[in-house]
């Protein structure tokens, strides 16, 4: 990451452990529809490091992972290797699904990379992605589907142009949409990620696609920086108008997710203290508020984006933060909010009937979690 407005922000322990709160509505059962992992030079966040997260007193009970450009194999052509991460996060997601650690079961789906641009070439990319999850999701395989960054922009500082090779017209682009045509071929799903002025272009890709599931990643690339900043109600003007066409395609869906990126222009990592969970949600509301109004609660759903967002503030912190926008929410409406629309999305296979953890966690302690009843899987 070359780009200053990419670079994530830098997680400071002391500064998050300084702000602990006591989790809201601590028996509401919850899915991250969004995290990574990964082990680069100079970032690690692995599993023991997501377990930590997690264990703050809320219910959460499955995790979706998202391609993080991690572990991708050395052995085999370019357009496979990624599908070495695929195989590591299987091997997470059986750590945790042994029991030894906890309830929890993280990385429960997997959303992997394929180059699309390959056109027809991809599909036996995808199969071999397929394969690496454990099989088709019909047989307890957990690939569910592609993220391959849409992010563009004329200026470069505003997308990470190091790491991923897009184009202006890229989602319009005959190799590409040959590519997307085999996901919804193969029951597999696209989580889109770009910035707010791209909307339009996907609403297009989502009408050409009917059929293909996509969820739109970060509330659609909310931007405060650069150009955009100070700008705010110019923006949320022109993204709401985008959001409210794009919600119009009946295959989509929003993550209420990634607002605590550098991007956002929310700033929370240049404050003395971290961000409280009121902070949040005050920063927070008029875009999740206008994604659940355009969409809907049973389009929308919760995700962390940590590790990349915990520069921002704490997992428990900002699971507050979005639980204190959705206060006013029905009952029905919360439980699509955190946890139903994610896993009629990624077809979890979760027990979610029932309450087993007895949250410990106070506003001195944020750190642990009881255990008191079965194994869910």
């Amino acid at each position: 990451m070359t780009h200053g407005a990419f670079q994530h922000n830098p997680i400071r322990p002391e500064w998050l452990a300084a702000r602990t709160e006591a989790p809201l509505d601590p028996a509401l059962p919850v899915v991250d529809s969004h995290h990574h992992l990964y082990q680069r030079p100079g970032l690690k966040y692995l599993f023991d490091d997501m377990l930590a997260d997690l264990r703050c007193g809320h219910d959460v009970r499955g995790t979706v992972y998202v391609q993080a450009r991690t572990m991708y194999r050395a052995d085999v052509s370019p357009a496979m290797s990624p599908v070495g991460e695929t195989e590591f996060a299987n091997g997470v997601a059986a750590m945790s699904a042994s029991g030894l650690y906890g309830d929890v079961r993280m990385c429960a789906a997997i959303v992997g990379f394929a180059d699309l641009l390959l056109g027809d070439d991809v599909r036996p990319v995808l199969e071999r992605h397929i394969t690496a999850g454990g099989g088709p999701a019909s047989e307890g395989g957990r690939f569910r589907g592609i993220r391959q960054s849409l992010a563009w922009d004329g200026d470069a500082a505003l997308f990470n142009a190091a790491a991923y090779s897009t184009t202006e017209d890229m989602m319009d682009s005959a190799p590409f949409r040959a590519g997307f045509a085999h996901l919804g071929e193969l029951g597999l799903s696209f989580d889109a990620w770009l910035l707010f002025p791209q909307i339009p272009r996907l609403t297009s890709l989502a009408r050409a696609f009917p059929e293909t599931p996509i969820v739109l990643n970060h509330c659609g690339g909310v931007l405060g920086i650069e150009r955009f900043a100070g700008r705010q109600q110019e923006v949320l003007a022109e993204w709401k108008a985008s959001l409210h066409d794009l919600a119009k395609c009946p295959n989509v869906m929003v993550k209420l997710s990634g607002l605590g990126m550098r991007l956002s222009g929310f700033r929370f990592e240049d404050r003395d203290r971290a961000p409280s969970s009121a902070d949040l949600a005050d920063a927070w509301r008029p875009w999740f508020e206008t994604c659940i109004e355009a969409f809907g609660a049973d389009r929308c759903m919760y995700g962390s984006n940590f590790p990349v967002d915990k520069g921002s503030y704490s997992f428990g912190v900002g699971l507050n933060g979005v639980k204190r926008i959705a206060s006013s929410a029905s009952a029905e409406e919360k439980a699509d909010l955190f946890w139903r629309s994610a896993t009629r999305f990624y077809r979890l296979r979760l027990d979610m009937t029932s309450s087993w953890r007895v949250a410990l966690a106070s506003a001195d302690d944020c750190r642990e979690a009881r255990d008191v009843g079965p194994q869910h899987i």
